[in-house]
Formats: structure tokens, sequence, C-alpha cells
């Protein structure tokens, strides 16, 4: 055999993984990302009337960034040249660059893809700023980092922004269902795999199409071959198969389920209950589970007001950065920001003040909807508005000693109602103090 046939043989299709045997090759099969190729989006009308500009692709892995470019390869009249920021230095763009203004010279346009663009220098970023200002080349840029912060402003300037979200469990449980159907993937013979078995897989993909459809390949690939009546095999999935593919049995809960909102609810109610050690617990059963930081990240900044308010009002910006941090580098990485702030709020003081406050407030709201705001609280843009009294008799707080008036601010129906009880937990007793006196203050001044 020749080394012309042996590298025929490595190349089939049926070698490479399903991910990449799947990927798709139109905008019709691609999944996701509705908001940018769906109908009447923006970047679908630049693909398909090929007007594509220089841009950036930001999103999390396996959401498609890579194959949009793909499918803009297809879709051009331009040359295309895929360029990878991990193994290419100045040099290689440098050649790269020169080829394409040789192009463009004999009329020629060149797009250059460049897959994890974060990972240039500024000095090779650097290196594609004149051929994209004077159009040699249209540049395309993937990455999964804030392009903010990883790309050059003078770059990023020049660059349209499109920021692709990760893909929902139904986008995901639609690929793999593609995958057992196409013949590019496993239609040519029979799978026997549950609809809850893909919808697990789904879910623990954290909306990344490409670990999803590695994590079916393998467990197609160890399921059990039995015979069907007709005489015929198939590939029959169990649960067991599954677990033992992705070695974590804790994998096979539905984030949809009863399970999932078990777990989230321990660890709210053992933060709540200043419990730390279980907190964390709780944490990593959920991590591990493949459950997305993000919204563990959303519950904790709930959770930061909700059960912690004025006691400590520094844990909605722990809770706040955590979410950053998880936005910004994912997991595993990101679970020790998430301990952080899930420790944090465990030893904070308590206080639910700020939810008894608002659904206090909430229901005489929803019960006098109808109720006028106080004339001298209105706002008076015209002269006619302060002809018919809206504002008359504002005291505005800062003319007045203390920067404090008795000034009455609830609707008359209203008036002495008080809504936030503050609690004598951490630096809400400090807060409960000023607010004794302001109220009193208030009182005795009221009417003067």
């Amino acid at each position: 055999m020749n080394d012309n046939e042996q590298i025929s043989f490595f190349d089939r299709p049926e070698s490479q993984p399903l991910a990449a045997r799947l990927r798709p090759r139109t905008l019709e099969e691609f999944v996701g990302q509705k908001h940018l190729v769906g109908e009447g989006g923006v970047l679908r009308r630049l693909i398909e009337s090929d007007n594509i500009s220089s841009m950036i692709f930001w999103g999390p892995p396996g959401v498609g960034k890579t194959t949009l470019a793909q499918i803009i390869a297809h879709h051009t009249k331009s040359s295309f040249i895929n360029f990878s920021a991990v193994t290419s230095g100045i040099r290689e763009i440098r050649t790269v660059m020169q080829d394409a203004e040789n192009n463009r010279l004999m009329g020629q346009r060149t797009i250059v893809f460049v897959d994890e663009i974060h990972r240039f220098n500024k000095a090779q970023q650097d290196a594609f700023l004149p051929f994209v200002e004077k159009g040699s080349i249209v540049l395309i840029g993937a990455t999964t980092e804030n392009p903010s912060f990883e790309v050059n402003g003078a770059l990023l300037s020049r660059c349209k922004v499109f920021v692709l979200h990760e893909l929902t469990s139904d986008d995901i449980v639609t690929l793999l269902k593609r995958a057992l159907t196409d013949p590019r993937g496993f239609g040519n013979q029979q799978v026997d795999i549950s609809e809850d078995m893909l919808e697990t897989i789904a879910n623990f993909a954290n909306g990344d199409a490409r670990s999803a459809l590695s994590t079916l390949e393998m467990v197609i690939l160890n399921g059990e071959i039995v015979r069907t009546k007709d005489g015929g095999e198939k590939t029959v999935v169990t649960k067991e198969t599954l677990e033992q593919c992705t070695s974590r049995k804790s994998l096979l809960y539905d984030k949809k389920g009863e399970e999932h909102y078990n777990l989230i609810s321990a660890l709210h109610k053992s933060m709540r209950n200043s419990d730390p050690d279980a907190a964390v617990y709780w944490l990593a059963r959920m991590l591990e589970a493949g459950e997305d930081p993000l919204y563990i990240a959303r519950r904790v900044v709930r959770f930061a007001s909700e059960d912690v308010g004025m006691a400590d009002s520094r844990a909605l910006g722990v809770a706040i950065d955590a979410y950053q941090a998880c936005h910004f580098i994912g997991m595993p990485e990101c679970s020790v920001h998430l301990t952080h702030a899930v420790i944090y709020c465990s030893l904070a003081p308590k206080s639910n003040a700020m939810e008894t406050a608002y659904n206090s407030a909430k229901a005489d709201a929803l019960r006098m909807l109808d109720e006028p705001v106080p004339m001298n609280i209105r706002n008076a843009p015209t002269s006619l508005m302060k002809d018919l009294g809206f504002g008359k008799g504002y005291q505005y707080a800062h003319d007045y000693e203390g920067h404090i008036t008795a000034m009455q601010c609830l609707p008359d129906s209203l008036e002495g109602k008080e809504y936030y009880v503050p609690s004598d937990q951490g630096s809400e007793a400090k807060w409960g103090e000023r607010l004794h006196q302001i109220r009193e203050w208030k009182k005795e001044h009221r009417g003067k």
C-alpha cells in the first residue's frame, strides 16, 4: 500500500469523530443561534448575500463558531483560509497576509478564519490589523473569551461581534436524534436508546453539541449487540452503559425534574441555616452532575439579597463576582469561585427583611394600583403641569439640614405604613438604628 492509499484510508469519513462527520453543511442543517441565523437574522442575511465583513464569534465551546465559519466558506465566492491561533506564529501570519494581498490585487477577496483568536498575543494580533484596514482580508475570529479583554481594541473596533449562546437541551436532543437517523452518523444501523437517555446526554453536555455527540458515540460503541427477530442486529444502550461511559452515576438526574429542584433546595436551605459544609456538599453534587454553573450562580445572587440582605451587603457583590467568574472561565475552574460565594453566604449574618419588605409592598401595590402619586413628588417638565400643581410643595432634601425633610412620599391612604422591618443581624442592626432615628425625626417634624 503506498502513502497516498494510507492517507485516503485514514481520511475516510467513517474514521472521523461523530461530531466532525455530522458538522452542518448549510444554514438549514444548523441548530441553535436563531437570533443570528434564523429567518431574517442579521448573520443569515450577510451569509446569503455574500456580504461578509470582519467579525468575531464569541461563545462557549461547542455552540457552532467553527461550523458557521465553514458554512460561510461554502457560501462565499472568496478564497477561504483556516488559521489556528494555537499552532501559528507571526511568520505564518505574514505569509498568509501577503498571499491575501496578492489575491486582492488580482480582484480576489480572502476570508481568514482564526480559531481561538484569544490565544494570539498583541504582536500577533497587530500583524492582522493593516490587512484588515486596507481590505486585503475579511477576518473571522472565534473565541470563548470576552473579546473586550482578549482582542486588541484597534482590531476589535473593525470587527462586528456576534454573541453565540449555549445550546438548549432541546437543541442538543434534536442533534442527537439526527445523529441516529443520518447516514453520516448511525442512520445505517439500528440503535435502541431511550428518549430519557438522550435528554440525560443533552443535559450532561451543558450546551456543548460536540460533547453531547461524543458521549452519544461512546455509549453506542459500548452498547450491547443483540439479535433481532428478522435475523439482523441492533445496538441496545442501557442506563448502566451510560453510567459507565460517563463514570458519573450522579449525572443521571433530570435537570427539569424533581431531583434538580431537590438539590438546589438543599443548597439554598443549607446556606440559610449557616451550614457551609452541607452547602459545599450540595454544590459539589450539582456541579459534578453536570449542572450549569451559571444557574447555580444566579440562585446564589438571589440568596445574597433574599436571605442575607443588609445584614451584610457585601454578599451581593461576592455573589455577582462569582457569577462573572463562572461566565468568564466556566467549569471546572469556576467551581472554586462558586465555593467562595456559597461559603461566604453561609457564614454571613442572615436577614430576610428585603423579601418581606417587597412582598408587603407588593400586596398593597396590587390592591391599590390606581392610587395617585402625591402631587408634591410628581414630575413637572412643562409650565402647564406646574400650573396644575405638579411638584408643588416638593422639598429638595439636599437644601435642608441633615439632607432630610419630613415631606410625605406615600399616598395619603398609606401614610405611616412601614414595609421595611430591619433585623438585628450583622450590619443591618446599624441600619435599623438609623432608620429608627429617621422615622422618629420625621414624626416629630411632620406638620411643622
